[in-house]
Protein backbone atom coordinates (compact mmCIF):
# COMPACT_ATOMS: atom_id res chain seq x y z
CA UNK A 1 0.00 0.00 0.00
CA UNK A 2 3.21 2.49 0.92
CA UNK A 3 3.28 2.43 -3.03
CA UNK A 4 0.12 4.16 -4.23
CA UNK A 5 -1.43 5.49 -0.79
CA UNK A 6 1.19 8.78 -1.41
CA UNK A 7 -0.34 9.10 -4.73
CA UNK A 8 -3.82 9.65 -3.40
CA UNK A 9 -3.45 11.48 -0.43
CA UNK A 10 -5.60 14.92 -0.34
CA UNK A 11 -7.27 13.76 -3.30
CA UNK A 12 -11.18 12.79 -4.29
CA UNK A 13 -11.20 8.80 -4.99
CA UNK A 14 -13.83 6.57 -6.53
CA UNK A 15 -13.25 2.23 -6.32
CA UNK A 16 -14.23 -0.14 -9.01
CA UNK A 17 -14.21 -3.20 -6.82
CA UNK A 18 -16.31 -6.44 -5.95
CA UNK A 19 -16.14 -8.85 -3.59
CA UNK A 20 -12.27 -9.78 -4.29
CA UNK A 21 -10.81 -6.59 -3.95
CA UNK A 22 -9.39 -7.27 -0.64
CA UNK A 23 -5.95 -6.19 1.39
CA UNK A 24 -5.19 -9.25 3.66
CA UNK A 25 -8.46 -9.64 5.18
CA UNK A 26 -9.93 -6.68 4.68
CA UNK A 27 -12.11 -5.11 2.09
CA UNK A 28 -9.94 -2.40 0.18
CA UNK A 29 -12.85 0.02 0.70
CA UNK A 30 -12.93 -0.55 4.23
CA UNK A 31 -8.93 -0.09 4.49
CA UNK A 32 -8.67 3.42 2.69
CA UNK A 33 -11.98 4.38 4.78
CA UNK A 34 -10.26 3.59 8.01
CA UNK A 35 -6.71 5.13 6.54
CA UNK A 36 -9.04 8.49 6.23
CA UNK A 37 -9.15 8.13 2.22
CA UNK A 38 -11.94 10.66 1.03
CA UNK A 39 -14.09 7.77 -1.46
CA UNK A 40 -16.96 9.49 -3.12
CA UNK A 41 -18.20 5.95 -4.85
CA UNK A 42 -17.97 2.30 -5.65
CA UNK A 43 -18.31 1.57 -8.94
CA UNK A 44 -19.44 -1.94 -9.53
CA UNK A 45 -19.11 -4.46 -12.67
CA UNK A 46 -20.98 -7.35 -13.56
CA UNK A 47 -22.33 -9.87 -10.32
CA UNK A 48 -22.22 -6.07 -7.84
CA UNK A 49 -19.62 -4.99 -5.45
CA UNK A 50 -20.27 -7.95 -2.99
CA UNK A 51 -20.36 -10.33 -5.94
CA UNK A 52 -23.96 -11.29 -5.82
CA UNK A 53 -26.10 -11.15 -8.68
CA UNK A 54 -25.96 -13.89 -11.48
CA UNK A 55 -24.08 -13.78 -14.85
CA UNK A 56 -26.60 -11.52 -16.67
CA UNK A 57 -28.25 -10.17 -13.80
CA UNK A 58 -29.32 -6.35 -14.09
CA UNK A 59 -27.28 -4.67 -11.44
CA UNK A 60 -28.54 -1.54 -10.13
CA UNK A 61 -27.12 1.75 -7.93
CA UNK A 62 -27.81 1.63 -4.53
CA UNK A 63 -25.67 2.27 -1.20
CA UNK A 64 -23.41 -0.19 0.27
CA UNK A 65 -25.13 -1.11 3.57
CA UNK A 66 -21.56 -1.41 5.41
CA UNK A 67 -20.43 1.62 4.16
CA UNK A 68 -23.12 3.93 3.17
CA UNK A 69 -20.95 4.90 -0.08
CA UNK A 70 -23.36 5.04 -3.17
CA UNK A 71 -22.59 2.19 -5.30
CA UNK A 72 -22.69 2.96 -9.61
CA UNK A 73 -23.67 -0.11 -11.62
CA UNK A 74 -21.13 -0.67 -14.78
CA UNK A 75 -23.22 -3.53 -15.85
CA UNK A 76 -26.45 -3.75 -18.46
CA UNK A 77 -26.67 -0.28 -20.10
CA UNK A 78 -24.80 1.94 -18.00
CA UNK A 79 -21.24 0.46 -18.80
CA UNK A 80 -19.29 3.74 -18.89
CA UNK A 81 -18.61 6.11 -15.96
CA UNK A 82 -20.58 9.38 -16.93
CA UNK A 83 -19.31 13.24 -16.99
CA UNK A 84 -22.02 13.08 -13.40
CA UNK A 85 -20.40 10.08 -12.09
CA UNK A 86 -16.84 11.20 -12.32
CA UNK A 87 -17.65 14.69 -10.96
CA UNK A 88 -15.43 15.86 -8.54
CA UNK A 89 -12.81 12.56 -8.47
CA UNK A 90 -9.87 13.03 -9.13
CA UNK A 91 -8.29 9.48 -9.13
CA UNK A 92 -10.16 5.95 -10.06
CA UNK A 93 -8.43 2.71 -8.13
CA UNK A 94 -9.23 0.11 -10.13
CA UNK A 95 -8.96 -3.34 -7.71
CA UNK A 96 -10.64 -6.45 -9.24
CA UNK A 97 -9.34 -10.09 -9.71
CA UNK A 98 -9.84 -11.56 -13.29
CA UNK A 99 -9.23 -14.99 -14.26
CA UNK A 100 -7.40 -14.59 -17.90
CA UNK A 101 -10.16 -14.74 -20.61
CA UNK A 102 -11.56 -12.38 -22.91
CA UNK A 103 -15.07 -13.13 -22.39
CA UNK A 104 -14.88 -12.54 -18.52
CA UNK A 105 -16.00 -9.26 -18.60
CA UNK A 106 -13.79 -7.18 -15.90
CA UNK A 107 -11.54 -6.34 -18.65
CA UNK A 108 -14.12 -5.21 -20.90
CA UNK A 109 -15.13 -2.75 -17.33
CA UNK A 110 -11.51 -1.78 -17.39
CA UNK A 111 -11.67 -0.74 -20.97
CA UNK A 112 -14.47 2.02 -20.46
CA UNK A 113 -12.95 3.32 -17.03
CA UNK A 114 -9.58 3.92 -18.87
CA UNK A 115 -11.71 6.03 -21.64
CA UNK A 116 -14.02 7.99 -19.18
CA UNK A 117 -10.96 8.70 -17.25
CA UNK A 118 -9.38 10.31 -20.39
CA UNK A 119 -12.47 11.98 -21.82
CA UNK A 120 -13.19 14.12 -18.17
CA UNK A 121 -8.86 13.94 -16.98
CA UNK A 122 -9.14 11.63 -14.12
CA UNK A 123 -6.55 9.79 -13.22
CA UNK A 124 -5.99 5.72 -13.06
CA UNK A 125 -4.01 3.66 -10.37
CA UNK A 126 -4.47 -0.33 -11.29
CA UNK A 127 -4.03 -2.34 -8.09
CA UNK A 128 -2.51 -5.40 -10.26
CA UNK A 129 -3.78 -9.08 -9.35
CA UNK A 130 -2.10 -12.33 -10.62
CA UNK A 131 -3.82 -14.00 -13.39
CA UNK A 132 -4.98 -17.58 -12.53
CA UNK A 133 -4.60 -18.88 -16.36
CA UNK A 134 -1.56 -16.84 -17.21
CA UNK A 135 0.30 -19.71 -17.68
CA UNK A 136 -0.81 -19.99 -21.40
CA UNK A 137 -2.20 -18.69 -24.45
CA UNK A 138 -4.60 -20.24 -26.63
CA UNK A 139 -7.55 -20.15 -28.88
CA UNK A 140 -8.86 -17.57 -31.84
CA UNK A 141 -8.36 -13.89 -32.10
CA UNK A 142 -11.71 -11.64 -31.98
CA UNK A 143 -12.06 -10.57 -35.54
CA UNK A 144 -13.25 -6.67 -35.69
CA UNK A 145 -17.20 -7.96 -36.70
CA UNK A 146 -17.53 -9.47 -33.70
CA UNK A 147 -16.79 -7.24 -30.96
CA UNK A 148 -19.40 -7.10 -28.26
CA UNK A 149 -18.92 -6.51 -23.96
CA UNK A 150 -17.86 -10.18 -24.19
CA UNK A 151 -14.86 -9.55 -26.37
CA UNK A 152 -14.04 -6.15 -27.65
CA UNK A 153 -10.16 -6.39 -28.87
CA UNK A 154 -8.59 -8.65 -30.87
CA UNK A 155 -7.02 -10.73 -28.44
CA UNK A 156 -7.24 -14.67 -28.04
CA UNK A 157 -9.58 -16.14 -25.76
CA UNK A 158 -7.09 -16.94 -23.17
CA UNK A 159 -4.47 -14.10 -22.99
CA UNK A 160 -1.81 -14.59 -20.28
CA UNK A 161 -1.97 -10.97 -19.17
CA UNK A 162 -2.62 -9.70 -15.85
CA UNK A 163 -5.13 -6.66 -16.02
CA UNK A 164 -1.88 -4.29 -14.89
CA UNK A 165 -0.65 -6.19 -18.30
CA UNK A 166 -3.44 -5.85 -20.54
CA UNK A 167 -3.62 -1.63 -19.96
CA UNK A 168 -0.64 -1.47 -21.21
CA UNK A 169 -1.49 -2.91 -24.50
CA UNK A 170 -4.67 -0.94 -24.57
CA UNK A 171 -2.65 2.27 -24.07
CA UNK A 172 0.04 0.98 -26.49
CA UNK A 173 -1.68 -0.23 -29.16
CA UNK A 174 -4.02 2.75 -29.18
CA UNK A 175 -7.26 0.66 -29.07
CA UNK A 176 -8.36 3.38 -26.80
CA UNK A 177 -8.62 6.98 -28.06
CA UNK A 178 -5.90 9.79 -26.93
CA UNK A 179 -4.20 7.08 -24.72
CA UNK A 180 -1.33 9.71 -24.41
CA UNK A 181 -3.51 11.30 -22.03
CA UNK A 182 -4.23 9.05 -19.17
CA UNK A 183 -2.52 9.00 -16.36
CA UNK A 184 -2.26 5.70 -15.30
CA UNK A 185 0.21 3.91 -12.52
CA UNK A 186 -0.01 0.19 -12.46
CA UNK A 187 1.15 -1.10 -8.78
CA UNK A 188 2.44 -4.59 -9.75
CA UNK A 189 2.33 -7.65 -7.76
CA UNK A 190 5.38 -8.72 -6.10
CA UNK A 191 7.38 -11.73 -6.87
CA UNK A 192 4.64 -12.92 -9.17
CA UNK A 193 5.39 -15.08 -12.74
CA UNK A 194 3.11 -16.22 -15.31
CA UNK A 195 4.89 -19.56 -14.20
CA UNK A 196 2.87 -18.99 -11.02
CA UNK A 197 -0.12 -21.44 -10.51
CA UNK A 198 -2.05 -19.07 -8.04
CA UNK A 199 -4.94 -20.16 -6.46
CA UNK A 200 -7.71 -17.22 -6.34
CA UNK A 201 -8.47 -17.09 -1.85
CA UNK A 202 -11.78 -15.51 -2.88
CA UNK A 203 -14.48 -16.39 -5.84
CA UNK A 204 -13.87 -14.13 -8.37
CA UNK A 205 -17.67 -14.65 -9.40
CA UNK A 206 -21.07 -16.75 -7.99
CA UNK A 207 -20.33 -19.66 -10.75
CA UNK A 208 -16.54 -20.14 -10.56
CA UNK A 209 -16.37 -21.17 -6.89
CA UNK A 210 -13.14 -23.29 -6.76
CA UNK A 211 -10.16 -23.47 -8.68
CA UNK A 212 -11.14 -26.96 -10.72
CA UNK A 213 -14.14 -24.35 -11.81
CA UNK A 214 -11.43 -21.84 -13.15
CA UNK A 215 -9.30 -24.17 -15.18
CA UNK A 216 -12.23 -25.38 -16.70
CA UNK A 217 -13.94 -22.09 -17.25
CA UNK A 218 -12.11 -21.08 -20.79
CA UNK A 219 -13.49 -24.19 -22.50
CA UNK A 220 -16.40 -24.75 -21.14
CA UNK A 221 -17.78 -21.43 -21.68
CA UNK A 222 -18.38 -22.12 -25.11
CA UNK A 223 -21.43 -24.30 -24.52
CA UNK A 224 -23.46 -20.70 -23.16
CA UNK A 225 -23.19 -20.40 -26.63
CA UNK A 226 -24.37 -23.70 -27.34
CA UNK A 227 -27.83 -26.42 -26.58
CA UNK A 228 -25.35 -27.65 -23.46
CA UNK A 229 -25.34 -27.13 -19.56
CA UNK A 230 -22.36 -26.76 -17.71
CA UNK A 231 -23.69 -26.92 -14.36
CA UNK A 232 -25.17 -23.27 -13.60
CA UNK A 233 -27.73 -24.42 -11.51
CA UNK A 234 -26.27 -27.08 -9.79
CA UNK A 235 -23.32 -26.98 -6.80
CA UNK A 236 -20.70 -27.27 -9.54
CA UNK A 237 -20.71 -24.74 -12.14
CA UNK A 238 -17.99 -25.01 -14.95
CA UNK A 239 -16.90 -28.32 -13.80
CA UNK A 240 -19.42 -30.50 -15.76
CA UNK A 241 -21.06 -30.27 -19.26
CA UNK A 242 -24.22 -32.01 -20.48
CA UNK A 243 -27.59 -31.95 -21.89
CA UNK A 244 -30.69 -34.48 -21.74
CA UNK A 245 -30.01 -37.45 -23.29
CA UNK A 246 -26.34 -37.02 -23.94
CA UNK A 247 -24.32 -40.26 -24.94
CA UNK A 248 -21.03 -41.28 -22.62
CA UNK A 249 -22.71 -39.93 -19.94
CA UNK A 250 -20.92 -40.44 -16.26
CA UNK A 251 -23.56 -38.06 -14.24
CA UNK A 252 -27.03 -36.59 -13.75
CA UNK A 253 -28.00 -33.32 -12.77
CA UNK A 254 -30.55 -31.17 -12.56
CA UNK A 255 -30.41 -27.18 -12.72
CA UNK A 256 -32.51 -25.25 -11.07
CA UNK A 257 -32.74 -21.78 -9.50
CA UNK A 258 -30.34 -20.75 -7.04
CA UNK A 259 -30.56 -17.19 -5.60
CA UNK A 260 -27.25 -15.00 -6.85
CA UNK A 261 -26.17 -17.44 -8.62
CA UNK A 262 -28.62 -19.01 -11.22
CA UNK A 263 -31.80 -17.64 -12.69
CA UNK A 264 -33.77 -19.89 -15.25
CA UNK A 265 -30.37 -21.70 -16.08
CA UNK A 266 -29.91 -23.71 -19.46
CA UNK A 267 -32.51 -26.92 -19.07
CA UNK A 268 -34.05 -25.35 -15.48
CA UNK A 269 -35.81 -28.09 -13.59
CA UNK A 270 -34.98 -31.16 -16.17
CA UNK A 271 -32.32 -34.12 -15.75
CA UNK A 272 -29.24 -33.63 -18.00
CA UNK A 273 -27.08 -36.56 -18.78
CA UNK A 274 -23.39 -35.48 -19.10
CA UNK A 275 -19.48 -35.57 -18.03
CA UNK A 276 -18.43 -34.96 -14.77
CA UNK A 277 -15.46 -33.38 -15.02
CA UNK A 278 -14.80 -33.31 -10.92
CA UNK A 279 -13.15 -36.63 -10.83
CA UNK A 280 -10.45 -35.24 -13.02
CA UNK A 281 -7.91 -34.18 -10.20
CA UNK A 282 -5.83 -31.15 -10.52
CA UNK A 283 -2.35 -32.20 -11.34
CA UNK A 284 -1.01 -28.58 -10.40
CA UNK A 285 2.01 -29.72 -11.94
CA UNK A 286 0.98 -30.68 -15.24
CA UNK A 287 -2.17 -28.34 -15.88
CA UNK A 288 -2.64 -28.06 -19.53
CA UNK A 289 -1.55 -25.23 -21.78
CA UNK A 290 -4.25 -25.10 -24.15
CA UNK A 291 -8.22 -24.94 -24.58
CA UNK A 292 -9.98 -28.43 -23.59
CA UNK A 293 -11.73 -28.77 -27.40
CA UNK A 294 -12.41 -31.90 -27.17
CA UNK A 295 -15.64 -31.49 -24.26
CA UNK A 296 -17.06 -29.25 -27.70
CA UNK A 297 -16.17 -32.03 -30.35
CA UNK A 298 -17.45 -34.59 -28.12
CA UNK A 299 -20.75 -33.09 -27.26
CA UNK A 300 -21.32 -31.63 -30.64
CA UNK A 301 -21.02 -34.97 -32.20
CA UNK A 302 -23.66 -36.18 -29.48
CA UNK A 303 -26.56 -34.05 -29.42
CA UNK A 304 -29.41 -34.91 -31.83
CA UNK A 305 -30.41 -32.21 -33.68
CA UNK A 306 -27.06 -30.15 -35.02
CA UNK A 307 -29.14 -27.20 -36.70
CA UNK A 308 -30.37 -26.09 -32.88
CA UNK A 309 -27.04 -27.02 -30.95
CA UNK A 310 -25.43 -23.41 -31.32
CA UNK A 311 -26.65 -20.49 -30.87
CA UNK A 312 -25.75 -16.57 -32.11
CA UNK A 313 -23.90 -16.01 -28.40
CA UNK A 314 -21.49 -18.77 -29.47
CA UNK A 315 -19.97 -16.46 -32.17
CA UNK A 316 -19.43 -13.54 -29.59
CA UNK A 317 -17.81 -15.50 -27.61
CA UNK A 318 -15.54 -17.88 -29.80
CA UNK A 319 -15.12 -13.95 -31.95
CA UNK A 320 -15.30 -15.98 -34.98
CA UNK A 321 -17.47 -17.40 -36.79
CA UNK A 322 -14.99 -19.94 -38.24
CA UNK A 323 -15.02 -22.19 -35.31
CA UNK A 324 -18.74 -23.07 -35.36
CA UNK A 325 -18.25 -23.47 -39.15
CA UNK A 326 -15.03 -25.95 -38.16
CA UNK A 327 -16.96 -28.23 -36.12
CA UNK A 328 -20.08 -28.10 -38.62
CA UNK A 329 -17.61 -29.46 -41.18
CA UNK A 330 -16.02 -31.86 -38.87
CA UNK A 331 -12.49 -30.56 -39.35
CA UNK A 332 -10.23 -32.46 -36.19
CA UNK A 333 -9.01 -30.12 -33.63
CA UNK A 334 -5.13 -30.38 -35.05
CA UNK A 335 -7.24 -28.75 -38.19
CA UNK A 336 -8.76 -26.44 -35.56
CA UNK A 337 -5.50 -25.34 -34.18
CA UNK A 338 -3.84 -24.83 -37.35
CA UNK A 339 -6.06 -22.06 -38.43
CA UNK A 340 -5.58 -20.39 -34.69
CA UNK A 341 -1.92 -20.03 -35.62
CA UNK A 342 -0.29 -16.95 -37.55
CA UNK A 343 -3.01 -14.71 -35.57
CA UNK A 344 -1.75 -16.63 -32.17
CA UNK A 345 1.62 -16.05 -32.88
CA UNK A 346 1.34 -12.51 -34.18
CA UNK A 347 -0.29 -12.01 -30.64
CA UNK A 348 2.22 -13.70 -28.69
CA UNK A 349 4.55 -11.07 -30.22
CA UNK A 350 2.74 -8.26 -29.36
CA UNK A 351 1.65 -9.52 -25.68
CA UNK A 352 5.77 -9.77 -25.02
CA UNK A 353 6.03 -6.08 -25.32
CA UNK A 354 3.61 -5.42 -22.54
CA UNK A 355 4.33 -8.28 -19.68
CA UNK A 356 5.38 -6.74 -16.53
CA UNK A 357 6.13 -10.52 -15.28
CA UNK A 358 8.68 -13.38 -15.96
CA UNK A 359 7.14 -15.25 -18.98
CA UNK A 360 5.88 -18.86 -18.75
CA UNK A 361 8.60 -19.60 -21.75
Amino acid sequence: MNEYIPLIHGKTIAVVANQTSYVADRHLVDTLLALGVSIKCVFAPEHGFRGEAGAGDKIKNAKDPQTGLAIVSLYGKHIKPTVEDLKGIDIIIFDIQDVGTRFYTYISTLQYVMEACIENSVGLIILDRPNPNGFYVDGPVLEDSYRSFVGMQKIPVVHGMTVGEYSGMLLGESWVNNSDKLSIHVITVANYTHKDLYQLPIRPSPNLPNMQSVYLYPSLCFFEGAAVSIGRGTPFPFQCYGFPGMEGANLNFKPINILGVATNPPYKDTICNGVDLRTKEIDFQNLQTKLRLEFLLKAYASYPNKESFFNPFFERLAGTDQLRLQIINSETEAEIRKSWEPELSNFKKTRKKYLLYKDFD
